[in-house]
């Protein structure tokens, strides 16, 4: 089995998503009982792929707490994990009950410290010793730094990220030495090693997708092009569908954070 994975945390939506931090003018309409649902979906699917999946409750206090990926980077290898300290001030404190039940599953913790910033929607882990972390308004270089420090084993590289909320709003590493990007809004040349599959601008919500391993890539419903260009490379997209979470400019991996194998 070829995927980053075989475990995720994942938090369900609290009632209070409806304050979410969002640039997206739809996000006044978001439906907490709708994205309830999504969410369940998205979590049955996982299972379905052999997915073990640890749900948290939800966290009422925080809005946007149902965005799980972002709280840590977390290495089943070497049972280290790295506590963000979010660029997004309003979200501080999601991290906390994640790295409490990190603690209990035996892991080792390492906060990132002020001035340090980092979210884990900035890394994009490969199976290649390879991590690429975006340099963005949430995660700065002091954030990667620690990242390094963390997981010395790996080699860590730098991007510029400056039109997308997060690295992984617009390249995501799906196996098989490949990366789904969309090149207008992330320089490819930083991932010149790779084989490229372009996701359409007027698609770009869709370059936010989870790879399961064995070519089967989870992506949000609604993006035929994109879900096209991967059927064409040997990929089986598997749809699902989180208007919901979309509103609040989350996408499909920012709602599990995973225990990579790699790290």
């Amino acid at each position: 089995m070829d995927r980053l994975f075989d475990q995720v945390i994942v938090r369900p939506p609290s009632k209070s998503i409806v304050g979410c931090i969002s640039t997206n003018p739809l996000r006044t309409s978001v439906d907490p009982s709708k994205a309830s649902r999504q969410h369940r979906e998205y979590v049955k699917i996982l299972r379905e792929q052999g997915i073990e999946v640890i749900e948290m409750p939800p966290l009422e206090e925080h809005p946007d707490s149902v965005f799980v990926q972002d709280t840590a980077v977390v290495g089943s290898r070497s049972r280290r994990a790295l506590i963000a300290r979010f660029g997004a001030v309003p979200r501080r404190g999601e991290e906390v009950s994640v790295e409490n039940l990190l603690r209990r599953m035996g892991f080792e913790t390492v906060r990132v410290e002020e001035p340090g910033t980092l979210e884990g929607g900035d890394v994009m882990v490969t199976d290649l010793g390879l991590v690429y972390v975006g340099v963005s308004g949430r995660t700065n270089t002091v954030g990667v730094e620690y990242l390094r420090k963390t997981f010395p084993e790996v080699k860590v590289v730098e991007v510029p990220v400056t039109k997308v909320l997060h690295l992984l709003s617009a390249v995501n590493y799906i196996g098989n030495k490949t990366v789904a990007i969309v090149p207008e809004l992330v320089d490819p040349s930083y991932f010149s090693g790779f084989k490229l599959i372009r996701v359409p601008l007027e698609e770009a919500y869709a370059a936010n997708m989870l790879y399961l391993g064995e070519r089967r890539v989870l992506i949000p419903a609604g993006y035929p092009e994109t879900a096209e260009r991967l059927r064409r490379e040997g990929y089986k997209p598997i749809e699902v569908e989180i208007s919901e979470f979309y509103k609040c400019d989350g996408g499909v991996t920012c709602l599990s954070l995973p225990l990579y194998k790699a790290l």
